[in-house]
């Protein structure tokens, strides 16, 4: 079922050999854009037409009334509530410790930079239902913004066409995380609203959560006005794993993240044929058995997918960094020992007893992660997302006085004169008020 790639016996790794779906993130940009401008123009108005239009739900208030959030926790069920609450605490435990403390920094006496670690004032919270309604982002996105100290959340998803509101799990883990202003819009809409604001909906300082392209295009259209978290694209796995891998395991980890879309990505790098053989054999008939077999099926063939034969696992590691995949699993001997060494990925889950779907919900990571390559350079979403770094510099007379030759220097060298004015006009202004 998988296409195979031999990359055996190749020096280099060639990013056009590795398997990679198509993502043209500007083609969808330019059909967003209209919308994007018209609820910049005109507010709530657009945002009703394409809910109506595109979920078939005519929407009066955007915003969900408090008495459906608490109707929504009351009603869910006590085993799935017990199950989000597990989730939420190990997720709280692990973001606890992300939390930075300021640093001061005494450069010389008298001279202290203090870096203050402030969290923005007002996030926009994403969170998709379409072919899934993923409640367990609702965790995701809002622990690690609360454990900022975040003050103002909001969060948006997609109306369900037989309620009008977004799916009522996520709305009860919104009245869980004491979440109250939820927001029944989806899509590229959603973004415009967060980013230029309605009648009902004050703009964000910043906007984070996965989705389609067209949420992906309009993050990026709105960057720059407000932050995002990054440009995520449909969900991906790559498997490192020698012969002594599982493959019933590893083909139910493929599958595991298949069943997200017709589009997501799922690879196997490995040094052993056999296990390649035996996986396939496991695909079939796992596949076969499975709930959402049609869109596994379109995944697993698809050109975003694949198997890739290397001569050893230090190949492998490298496939696996040019890959740059956003959920690594290592299935090999010494699997630990290679996580250590891996430079590019989303998230890494070691060994036979650390499945992606783990980090999903439970592990207490995070699982919105950098897609289509992005861990190059990018991290995953975390309490720092949310923070920003600002540095209080506090230097007394005589110690700006001790560097104030340098500045100058700088200055003068950089063709900035008034720079360094701006610094001996103080011991100028200092004699005068001596001297009187």
């Amino acid at each position: 079922m998988l296409n195979r790639i031999d990359l055996r016996g190749t020096a280099s790794i060639p990013q056009g050999l590795l398997p990679r779906a198509t993502f043209d993130v500007a083609a969808a940009l330019d059909e967003i854009q209209p919308l994007l401008d018209a609820i910049r123009h005109h507010g709530a108005e657009p945002i009703r037409k394409i809910t109506a239009e595109r979920d078939g739900v005519e929407l009066g208030s955007l915003r969900v009334p408090a008495q459906a959030l608490t109707d929504a926790l009351d009603a869910l069920d006590p085993e799935l509530r017990a199950a989000l609450t597990e989730a939420t605490e190990r997720v709280r435990k692990v973001h606890a410790d992300q939390r930075r403390a300021d640093v001061v920094t005494e450069v010389v006496p008298g001279g202290v930079v203090t870096e203050r670690f402030i969290p923005v004032g007002r996030v926009g919270l994403y969170v998709p239902g379409g072919l899934a309604a993923l409640a367990s982002s609702v965790v995701m996105n809002v622990v690690p913004a609360q454990t900022a100290g975040v003050p103002d959340i909001a969060v948006s998803s997609p109306p369900q066409r037989d309620t009008g509101l977004p799916d009522a799990t996520i709305l009860a883990v919104c009245a869980m995380l004491g979440v109250d202003e939820v927001y029944a819009v989806g899509g590229p809409a959603a973004i415009g609203m967060f980013a230029y604001g309605t009648d009902e909906c004050v703009p964000v300082d910043m906007i984070t959560g996965p989705g389609n392209i067209y949420v992906t295009a309009a993050k990026r259209a709105v960057r720059g006005l407000v932050g995002i978290d990054a440009e995520a694209g449909t969900t991906e796995i790559a498997v490192l794993a020698d012969d002594t891998a599982d493959p019933v395991h590893v083909a139910a980890d493929l599958i595991s993240q298949a069943e997200h879309d017709p589009k997501a990505a799922s690879v196997l790098v490995t040094t052993s044929t056999a296990l390649a053989d035996a996986v396939d054999a496991a695909l079939e008939d796992q596949v076969a058995a499975a709930k959402h077999a049609g869109r596994i099926g379109t995944a697993l063939s698809g050109e975003q997918s694949g198997t890739i034969l290397v001569d050893d696992l230090e190949q492998g590691l490298r496939v696996v960094d040019a890959y740059a995949a956003e959920h690594l699993e290592i299935q090999t001997r010494g699997a630990r020992g290679l996580a250590m060494r891996v430079r590019n990925a989303g998230a890494i889950f070691v060994g036979p007893y650390s499945p992606v779907s783990l980090g999903d919900y439970c592990a207490g990571s995070n699982h919105i992660l950098p897609t289509g390559g992005c861990a190059r350079h990018s991290p995953g979403l975390s309490v720092q997302s949310f923070l920003r770094g600002v540095h209080i510099i506090d230097y007394s007379e005589q110690a700006l006085r001790e560097v104030a030759g340098h500045v100058t220097t700088l200055a003068q060298a950089e063709d900035l004169p008034a720079h360094g004015t701006a610094v001996t006009v103080r011991f100028a202004r200092s004699r005068e008020r001596t001297e009187a």
